[in-house]
């Protein structure tokens, strides 16, 4: 009678311990992207070379998710940045540089703490030209200053009504800022999608670690989807209070889908420097995606770009800076790449 009732007390145990594990999941994903980039700057000799993260930036990571009933689930993201062509990490001095946030979701929407990437990437970018501000091809990721991720942040996503969603973020300060306590970063974005039509626009203000210079951005997009064929206008605007930059960039582009299987992107963008000193530049940028498989990308992506008087703009991939461009020089280039995903 005894061993019974330990073989039913075992049993049940099981039971619900598996029924616990089955209401939560823990993944383990990442990107690798690897790739070769010429670059001649114009001023100086060509530049080939290996390089990682020419359309996504490779990464590492774990997320999962906890039902705990009502509807409510316990979420959580960490993600460590590096190198595909030398296995460095992004900054050997942090665990995971890139994410390390939990939150709770439900009908409300969902909340997040901890460092993880703003509104204005994983919101706002998408919206503004068809390879989401990505290679060396896209304008605006080349003429743009913005925040990509904080640290000490705080986040809430609503849920989609009427095809509007909204994301809202701060960010406190810590002993690596001026002063040390307080908010250093405010973000916010709305998306409105209706069929064929997606329009977004945001704000973002960024305090420098001395607190002696605020950086302001706005951004705003629209997108029409026509058969095959998507058309992008974009609007970005930055302002920073030392006077440091104060610039606006303007971009139209579309991309078109000859198959399930690829994506062609053409990209125009003028930067207008607004300090009164001409430095202006503009940029032609093409982006070829060919989908090899659902894990597996092909792509490649060239860029020109013309530089006014004293401006230095380069060709960047979407994880690595480009090469040092004269001022005024001309600069232009090529990046042949692939991209797993698991």
């Amino acid at each position: 009678m005894k061993k019974l009732i330990i073989l039913v007390t075992g049993a049940a145990s099981v039971c619900v311990l598996n029924s616990a594990y089955a209401q939560s999941s823990v993944t383990l994903y990442g990107v690798i992207d690897n790739g070769v980039e010429y670059q001649n700057p114009g001023s100086s000799p060509a530049t080939l070379r290996a390089i990682s993260g020419g359309l996504f930036a490779s990464r590492y990571g774990l997320k999962g998710s906890e039902d705990i009933g009502g509807g409510l689930h316990i979420n959580f993201q960490l993600e460590q940045g590096f190198s595909g062509a030398t296995g460095a990490a992004s900054n050997a001095a942090e665990a995971f540089s890139r994410q390390a946030w939990v939150g709770v979701s439900g009908n409300f929407g969902e909340a997040r703490f901890g460092l993880q990437n703003t509104p204005q990437y994983i919101f706002m970018n998408p919206e503004l030209d068809p390879v989401a501000v990505m290679s060396m091809g896209s304008p605006m990721n080349n003429f743009n200053s913005l925040t990509v991720r904080v640290n000490n942040a705080i986040s809430y996503f609503t849920p989609t009504v009427y095809g509007l969603t909204a994301q809202f973020m701060v960010a406190m300060r810590d002993q690596t800022t001026r002063p040390t306590n307080g908010l250093q970063f405010y973000n916010a974005a709305l998306r409105y999608v209706n069929g064929p039509f997606r329009a977004a626009a945001g704000y973002e203000q960024a305090a420098n670690a001395t607190g002696t210079s605020i950086l302001k951005v706005f951004n705003a997009g629209a997108s029409f989807g026509v058969g095959a064929a998507r058309f992008y206008l974009a609007y970005h605007t930055e302002h920073q209070t030392d006077d440091s930059e104060k610039r606006d960039v303007y971009e139209a582009s579309g991309s078109y889908s000859f198959s399930h299987a690829d994506q062609l992107s053409l990209m125009y963008g003028y930067e207008h420097d607004r300090t009164g000193q001409g430095n202006n530049a503009q940029q032609v940028g093409l982006t070829y995606e060919y989908f090899l498989s659902k894990a597996t990308t092909l792509y490649a992506a060239t860029g020109f770009i013309q530089n006014r008087n004293q401006a230095d703009f380069t060709l960047n991939g979407t994880s690595y800076g480009g090469v040092a461009v004269a001022p005024g020089a001309n600069t232009r280039g090529v990046t042949l790449g692939m991209v797993h995903m698991f």
